[in-house]
């Protein structure tokens, strides 16, 4: 099982590899899924009819997201669109976002949209690596969205990582106390994303060709964590 998700991984970044290019979000959230990290069921759609049918499939309201090796900033491309909740919504979607792309970026490869499930919000938290020449893979926690830039409050650990101290990497950060439940709030399941921080050392030493690899955000629920937008560098 192992060797298994190794040779799969392997085989998304040889071919990345091999066309000199960055994994595109689709790549990046189907290695987690290998690694058995959640993610939100995802289509790629590269024309409006198959943005509609796979909007269907999936069942609106959904989320869609260019698709190009040389976009990495999505929202800066104006290639997000977020709740769309019907047909109509859903060709537009993919025509605004496509030609938003071209402005932006004209001589970039546009793949289509990446179409999953708007998913309810949950606690933002962020999982990250980056592999430092001297010690390996470092795994990093912290919470996510727009506040791990701001507040840089993050937890650090050099895979591999048992279960324990990635339940002390979530309890080290200063925030924690929103993450169990402060004032009333239901707390998040810290097993849930215990299990991911473990997942992410795992691959992290499977996977020594990944230099850099950010979940973020991981939705936190009461029961569950979802992986919403991963980037991963080679």
């Amino acid at each position: 099982m192992v060797m298994d998700r190794i040779e799969k991984a392997r085989r998304i970044i040889e071919k990345a590899k091999a066309e000199n290019r960055p994994l595109v979000e689709p790549e990046a959230k189907e290695i987690l899924r290998l690694y058995g990290i959640p993610v939100p069921d995802f289509r790629v759609a590269t024309t409006e009819e198959e943005a509609v049918k796979f909007a269907r499939e999936i069942g609106y309201p959904v989320v869609m997201k260019i698709v190009s090796p040389q976009i990495i900033h999505k929202s800066d491309a104006g290639g997000v669109k977020i709740n769309i909740k019907n047909d109509e919504e859903a060709r537009k979607a993919f025509r605004e976002i496509m030609e938003n792309a071209r402005k932006y970026k004209p001589d970039a490869d546009l793949w289509g949209v990446i179409i999953y499930k708007m998913l309810p919000l949950g606690k933002e938290v962020i999982v990250g690596m980056i592999r430092d020449p001297q010690f390996g893979p470092a795994i990093m926690f912290g919470l996510g969205g727009i506040f791990v830039e701001i507040l840089k409050d993050v937890s650090f650990r050099v895979a591999p990582i048992t279960k324990e101290e990635a339940l002390e990497m979530i309890k080290e950060i200063k925030a924690y106390p929103i993450l169990a439940g402060a004032r009333g709030e239901k707390p998040v399941d810290i097993d849930a994303l215990a299990d991911i921080i473990v997942k992410v050392g795992e691959l992290s030493l499977e996977l020594p060709e990944i230099r850099e690899l950010d979940i973020n955000p991981i939705f936190a629920y009461e029961k569950g964590a979802v992986a919403v937008d991963a980037r991963m560098l080679l």
